[in-house]
């Protein structure tokens, strides 16, 4: 008998969820890290976006419940754990790729006690229809940092996946309906990354 088979039913499958969330720390995604230039990996830019959230929110759009956009920001990438990461420049089947996040959202958040699996799942689910201010706010914050992620990693995934100024400011338009103030910082990125060669102008 494990420790877990000690535990009252709730706290049990409170620990299973947190400990196969630890797998996040895992998956790497094609963004590399400001100052050393490893591999992000998702749990990593889960967190970097949460306390992204909790200092930038006097910049969204709209008046946000930052202890909401947090928990977004916390669980939006837990997906990847089974559906893996999807470069946003990459070639993807979109339609296979949101089946196996769905999936995976059913998967992991059913671990967790059913009044718990109910709450996050349906949070998780904001942020995908990216409606509220909320989570319009949370895509701003997922879609701004990547960037600079690449502008500290010269270039980053700019130069590898050899995409201009026009197809970034389209991958990551979300960012203007969340934050005009990250929108504008994002414009002055893309005037660095295209001034340095590192973004295509056209």
């Amino acid at each position: 008998m494990n420790w877990l088979d000690t535990q009252p039913p709730r706290l049990a499958a409170q620990f299973a969820f947190l400990i196969e969330i630890d797998r996040l720390k895992n998956v790497l995604r094609a963004t590399r890290n400001l100052h050393n230039g490893q591999p992000e990996n998702s749990a990593e830019h889960s967190w970097h976006l949460a306390m992204m959230a909790a200092i930038l929110a006097e910049h969204a759009h709209q008046p946000v419940q930052v202890n909401r956009v947090i928990q977004m920001l916390l669980i939006h990438d837990l997906v990847e754990i089974d559906a893996g990461d999807h470069p946003l420049h990459g070639d993807h089947d979109v339609h296979a790729m949101q089946a196996a996040e769905q999936a995976g959202a059913d998967r992991i958040f059913g671990l967790l006690p059913p009044d718990q699996a109910a709450e996050w799942r349906a949070i998780w689910d904001e942020f995908e229809a990216a409606e509220s201010s909320d989570a319009k706010f949370a895509k701003a914050v997922d879609r701004f940092q990547p960037l600079i992620c690449n502008l500290m990693n010269q270039g980053g995934s700019w130069p590898e996946f050899d995409v201009s100024r026009s197809q970034v400011e389209e991958r990551v338009g979300k960012i203007q309906l969340g934050s005009e103030t990250l929108w504008t910082v994002a414009q002055a990125i893309f005037d660095e990354g295209v001034e340095k060669g590192w973004l295509k102008p056209h």
